[in-house]
């Protein structure tokens, strides 16, 4: 590690309040900066600071560090004058995210949560996240109490999916994020930190802070299961989260078609490679299914995801199939498992069956 921290502290002086464009070095905000081991701690006061001031904030403190310091070895804390070590469910203001860089944390399990689910996929498009949402309410509909953390930093859905676009979630006197709640599900997502359609540019070890307060910072309550709906792919995000959580399986969800099988079985395969257990894989748009005929329509190939399952010798949980219901209740935030008037349709009996066949593996 270069220089020292007399030479840090002198640089991060000169960082701004992104709104009054204040320095550091004159609105008291820097409280201190050390050596902690190889890395460097910044420590700033945070009141008044919103959630994307937070983050303009972080990006200009590594910029101003660039030159003696790599972007990972710094870790960036925020305090409170009035904080509280007392924890109750009490909303005692708005929630904000703690980013920061370091070395990853132990394996360790999220308390009060008997099943943590990673529902996955290798390709984006496949509607995992429409996937994560119908089957957590057909396992409310078991008598489950659930949850949904939405992983997909990139993309986040959740908000949008059940109804809950302009949220904004609170925090309790003790710091714990409070998670949204809507149809009988908790549910949190980074989609409620961040303006719709602003891109997420953050560095591995950003991302994986947001997520790691996500999991552990938020007051979850007592769950069954709380469902991770994943980012595409097997990057840093994904590798963060099997590494440093304790996760009772993985549902990985593709639709029929060649290129997306391939895709996901990579995704599966990290799985394994993480002794991660693999609970089956979910064929997503399986057929398309009019509701005013019995006919089924294989637009995207038939049979891709059986064929894989027999090939990698997992289970095949079965096929969900396209029903203009489900594109419907998705861009309403009315979820398709909501309405009892779908209870006939092959959709919900598909959602169903898939939860009965995941209640009874674990």
């Amino acid at each position: 590690m270069d220089g020292n921290v007399s030479q840090y502290q002198e640089v991060l002086k000169s960082v701004k309040h992104p709104q009054s464009g204040e320095v550091f070095d004159l609105s008291g905000r820097l409280n201190n900066v050390y050596l902690d081991g190889g890395n460097l701690v910044v420590e700033y006061d945070r009141e008044g600071i919103s959630p994307q001031q937070k983050w303009t904030i972080q990006e200009a403190i590594l910029d101003s560090l660039k030159d003696l310091i790599k972007a990972d070895k710094v870790v960036i804390k925020t305090k409170s004058k009035n904080s509280s070590d007392v924890a109750n469910s009490r909303p005692a203001g708005p929630a904000n995210l703690q980013v920061g860089h370091g070395q990853a944390a132990p394996k360790k399990r999220i308390p009060n949560v008997k099943k943590v689910i990673a529902v996955s996929s290798c390709k984006g498009g496949v509607g995992k996240s429409t996937v994560t949402v119908n089957l957590a309410l057909a396992l409310r509909k078991l008598g489950h109490t659930v949850g949904i953390l939405d992983a997909d930093i990139y993309g986040p859905s959740i908000p949008m999916l059940l109804g809950k676009r302009e949220a904004q979630p609170s925090a309790t006197e003790a710091k714990k994020i409070i998670p949204l709640e809507n149809h009988s599900l908790k549910f949190m997502s980074f989609g409620f930190f961040i303006p719709e359609g602003d891109p997420v540019i953050w560095r591995g070890p950003m991302l994986n802070g947001v997520l790691n307060q996500f999991l552990f910072d938020v007051d979850w309550g007592e769950l069954d299961f709380l469902l991770i709906d994943m980012p595409p792919g097997t990057g840093d995000v994904q590798l963060s989260l099997v590494q440093n959580t304790e996760v009772d399986g993985a549902i990985v969800v593709s639709t029929p078609q060649d290129v997306a099988v391939l895709d996901s079985k990579k995704g599966l395969n990290m799985f394994k490679k993480m002794n991660v257990p693999v609970l089956g894989m979910v064929e997503n748009m399986s057929y398309f299914a009019p509701s005013d005929s019995d006919k089924k329509y294989h637009i995207f190939g038939e049979g891709g995801v059986l064929k894989a399952c027999e090939e990698l010798e997992i289970p095949f949980l079965g096929g969900i199939p396209i029903e203009m219901e489900m594109r419907e209740g998705s861009d309403t935030g009315n979820p398709y498992m909501l309405n009892s008037e779908h209870e006939n349709l092959t959709g919900w009996k598909a959602y169903m069956d898939l939860s009965q066949k995941l209640d009874k593996i674990l």
